[in-house]
């Protein structure tokens, strides 16, 4: 175990890039869920359980960049304790994730730059590619290259909403989405930048990687221009508010300022 812990750790202390994108995603997080409460468009008058999914990734973000502080400073017996409860962190982040949606598309308050059946597909699809990077970096943590590029790009992936918060998305409609998903790649192809660099060639961890953050976007598409994104809207707003909401057209522009979670109504 020695002669394979030793080399790894002596590898990740040389290399910060992975320790510098960390602060640099938590950046990001933190400054487009600011603006969001700073212009007003977001505020603790939230329901109890848009707070709960709030603390549960933005305690990823934490336990994200912790790890890799643990990681570059040697700290290999921290970072292993902190990575099983990062495990039955994932499970939490899907819970929250699915349910949050499907609040509040039942709700009718889906974010008006996305169609109702788009956002509805969107966010389950891309909670479960990130446990599916997530839990693949779990399988290959001995093997320090391929753990925390996975584990990279499965932070890149839930950069999206954070992104959304920051560009100007009433403005990009109808292809919000898709300026989204060019924005999330920005981390997954400095990653690869930094491999030709340092490396001379890519990891396979990033081909994977990207084939799975770009797989996510192509099936988010799929899904919801197809028979099984209608049937599943059916059955996610059925007797409720949200079944009246056309699946596939624009919500108008909000006449109000929006509280997370409630109906402008409300």
């Amino acid at each position: 175990m020695a002669t394979i812990v030793a080399p790894a750790r002596g590898a990740v202390q040389r290399d910060r890039f992975f320790l510098t994108t960390s602060f640099a995603m938590a950046f990001v997080v933190l400054a487009g869920f600011s603006l969001q409460f700073v212009m007003g468009r977001s505020t603790f008058a939230a329901p109890v359980v848009v707070h709960v999914h709030a603390v549960v990734f933005m305690g990823w973000v934490a336990i994200y960049v912790l790890q890799n502080v643990f990681a570059a400073s040697g700290s290999l017996r921290l970072h292993q304790r902190l990575g099983w409860i990062a495990a039955g962190w994932t499970i939490a982040m899907v819970v929250m994730g699915i349910f949050v949606t499907v609040r509040l598309v039942r709700l009718g308050h889906a974010p008006f730059f996305f169609t109702p059946l788009q956002f509805v597909v969107l966010n389950p699809v891309n909670i479960f590619a990130f446990a599916g990077l997530t839990a693949a970096a779990i399988v290959k943590r001995r093997q320090t290259e391929w753990h925390r590029r996975l584990h990279f790009c499965g932070m890149a992936l839930l950069l999206g909403p954070a992104f959304g918060r920051l560009l100007p998305m009433p403005l990009l409609i109808p292809y919000a989405f898709e300026v989204t998903f060019l924005a999330v790649m920005i981390f997954p192809l400095l990653g690869v930048v930094h491999d030709w660099r340092r490396r001379g060639a890519v990891h396979p961890a990033f081909v994977w990687g990207i084939g799975v953050v770009v797989g996510s976007t192509a099936l988010t598409d799929a899904i919801t221009y197809s028979p099984v994104g209608a049937a599943l809207y059916r059955v996610v707003t059925a007797g409720s508010p949200g079944a009246d909401v056309a699946p596939l057209a624009y919500p108008p522009f909000p006449d109000a300022p929006l509280i997370a979670g409630r109906p402008a109504s409300m």
